[in-house]
């Protein structure tokens, strides 16, 4: 009966995981197993147990007559037999307990396979989604891939313009390259102009100075008149050098005339444009001749002239006529005591 009931409890629960042949295929060789494991033990023990009885009683009839001597002896063997009944049913006790482990393991087995079933769909359905991840990723790839190729392309056009742009750079830094060639050379050109134009004006402002002086210097050298400097030559001659007498001889203008009530004599460059060396020239033959005892004043005459060289005139004790107008009518004048 307990054979039976576990062999339907061993079908109903692999029925559904196994199938119905598979299930009561299983379940029967289970049961089979089982019972042939109980039916063993006990037949064995009942045969054994049959022939000792047979035994003890034919060699009880054939050895009535030694019942007496025997009895203490069959008294022991029955304890002893008692005692290996005992020990079969202890063994059988043994076997209840093990096929009852086999049941559970059974069951363990059973809970396993369908947990492991359980698992196996769920892998599956991971598998699945994997694939159909692979397959996005692999759209993905192909899109990706067709973008670096535009971009690729995009690269060697780009690369393409950048070397049409350098060629054009090159050209234009070329092209700046002559055309600050030219335009150096445009500027030495118009500076050899302004030059030759200050130059021009500078001797244009020569003449209409010497001939206008008397008006120009009315208010500062009275009486004033032009003098050719090679008058003067016998008188300074003798206390300055012959490169001091030549220096004199090219002064621009020399005149006479009366300033602050005393005779003196004007020693003047004029340039349109004056400057340092304009200033220094008419302090140094102005010099030459305060050396040789005449009174004298220095004087630049210009169109234009910078706040620096203005102020080192004034330091030289040279006065400035600009365009019109005296800037240091209050200098003092060279004299020989000086």
């Amino acid at each position: 009966m307990v054979a039976v009931m576990n062999t339907l409890a061993i079908y109903e629960q692999f029925r559904m995981v196994l199938g119905e042949e598979r299930a009561k295929s299983f379940a029967e060789t289970i049961g089979t197993m089982i019972e042939d494991a109980k039916n063993t033990a006990t037949k064995e023990d009942f045969r054994i147990l049959r022939e000792s009885a047979d035994a003890n009683t034919a060699r009880l009839e054939a050895a009535l007559a030694r019942l007496a001597e025997s009895q203490a002896r069959s008294e022991d063997r029955l304890v002893r037999l008692e005692q290996t009944v005992q020990n079969l049913a202890d063994a059988q006790a043994r076997s209840e307990a093990r096929l009852d482990r086999l049941e559970q393991t059974v069951q363990n087995l059973a809970d396993a396979q369908a947990r492991t079933v359980a698992r196996v769909e769920g892998l599956a359905e991971a598998q699945a989604r994997t694939e159909a991840r692979v397959e996005e990723l692999a759209e993905a790839q192909v899109r990706t891939e067709a973008r670096v190729e535009e971009l690729a392309e995009a690269q060697v056009r780009t690369e393409a313009r950048l070397d049409r742009l350098e060629e054009t750079v090159q050209k234009l830094a070329e092209a700046q390259a002559r055309t600050e060639t030219k335009l150096e050379q445009l500027i030495e050109i118009v500076t050899k102009l302004v030059i030759r134009s200050d130059r021009h004006e500078g001797d244009l402002l020569e003449l209409k100075f010497r001939d206008r002086l008397p008006s120009y210097l009315g208010r500062l050298l009275r009486k004033a008149k032009v003098i050719e400097a090679a008058e003067l030559i016998d008188v300074i001659e003798p206390t300055v050098g012959a490169v001091a007498v030549d220096d004199f001889l090219r002064s621009d203008v020399v005149a006479t005339g009366t300033l602050d009530g005393s005779s003196v004599y004007l020693v003047g460059e004029i340039s349109f444009t004056a400057d340092e060396d304009d200033v220094m020239r008419a302090a140094r033959r102005t010099a030459c001749l305060v050396k040789a005892g005449l009174p004298a004043v220095g004087l630049v005459a210009c169109e234009k002239i910078s706040p620096q060289t203005a102020e080192y005139a004034s330091k030289e004790g040279v006065r400035v006529w600009l365009d019109g107008r005296m800037l240091d009518a209050e200098s003092p004048r060279r004299s020989p005591a000086a």
